[in-house]
């Protein structure tokens, strides 16, 4: 039991982050740097980030922002989600973790980084009106459209499967902002209002669309290629995904709720069970919000000395 308890936690950050056993290289270095960061222990980002939610999360934002036929033609045609997958979600975490527990210019240099890798994302796609557009990586319309879509799934995921947000859902949406904002996201919404009310405006504009660029796209995320240790929890996560969605964004992605096993066991129940199974092969903190007390004790001392 002991050995498959430990290749479970390894083949967990492997996924995660690209390494099993030790920390990948960039979280160590969320120790170093000169100043807090953009948010601090107690905040409603790192409650929200420092849950098992943000794995259900992950997967209904990926579902979310596959709608949107720009967004999608930039992961389809640039992306190498297909052939490294993993490799593009640990980016993906190295990024959210950086702005979460990092410095202020490690969060600024990650973000660069990203930014500078969208330079080369643009093409042309069809919209849900059949009106052809141009499209950028870091065009403001698609860069708000990740980011609400974002700040949206992250609260769905943790109000089901999460604890208490300090301050509330509009605390995180305000505190998350300033990771739009480096993005390059011009005046993102500060409250859960606002997101929904993005959202709605979107769904009504007729831009989003369903093609089979998509249902290729929601086949994929509802497999992909995990590790045979990881798929039979992979699936009840992503039926929990699924079955946080809205109706009407589930019926644009042709899915539906899911019961699972011979007696219909409901998606959120049977999660909550996997989550909490990967708490405890995981750990109550992770690497990345260890480094970052790291950090914040090291000032702390300092500033006490002075």
């Amino acid at each position: 039991m002991r050995n498959y308890f430990l290749e479970y936690r390894h083949e967990l950050q492997r996924t995660f982050t690209g390494t099993s056993g030790t920390p990948p290289e960039w979280v160590p270095r969320l120790a170093e740097g000169n100043d807090a960061g953009y948010h601090l222990p107690g905040s409603a980002v790192w409650a929200v980030h420092g849950s098992m939610s943000t794995i259900v999360a992950g997967i209904r934002v990926l579902l979310m922002q596959a709608l949107h036929p720009g967004a999608l033609a930039g992961v389809y045609e640039h992306s190498g989600f297909k052939e490294d997958p993993l490799g593009r979600l640990a980016s993906t975490i190295r990024w959210i973790f950086t702005v979460t527990y990092g410095s202020t210019e490690a969060a600024q240099e990650a973000t660069n980084r990203v930014r500078k890798l969208h330079q080369r994302v643009q093409g042309t796609y069809i919209d849900g009106n059949g009106t052809p557009r141009d499209y950028a990586a870091n065009n403001p319309e698609l860069l708000r459209w990740v980011h609400v879509t974002y700040a949206d799934s992250f609260l769905a995921a943790h109000r089901i499967f999460g604890g208490p947000i300090p301050g509330g859902a509009d605390a995180y949406v305000r505190e998350w902002a300033s990771a739009g904002r480096l993005m390059g996201v011009e005046d993102p919404p500060v409250t859960e209002t606002e997101v929904r009310r993005e959202l709605d405006r979107w769904y009504s504009s007729g831009v989003l669309r369903c093609d089979e660029r998509l249902a290729e796209t929601v086949e994929f995320i509802r497999t992909p290629p995990l590790s045979p240790l990881l798929r039979p929890g992979y699936r009840i996560l992503f039926a929990a995904a699924v079955a946080s969605l809205e109706p009407k964004y589930r019926d644009l992605l042709g899915l539906r709720k899911a019961r699972l096993g011979p007696v219909p066991l409901p998606a959120i129940t049977a999660a909550k069970a996997i989550l909490a199974f990967v708490h405890l092969a995981l750990g109550r903190r992770g690497p990345s919000e260890l480094a970052a007390r790291r950090r914040l004790e090291r000032l702390g001392r300092a500033s006490s000395r002075g």
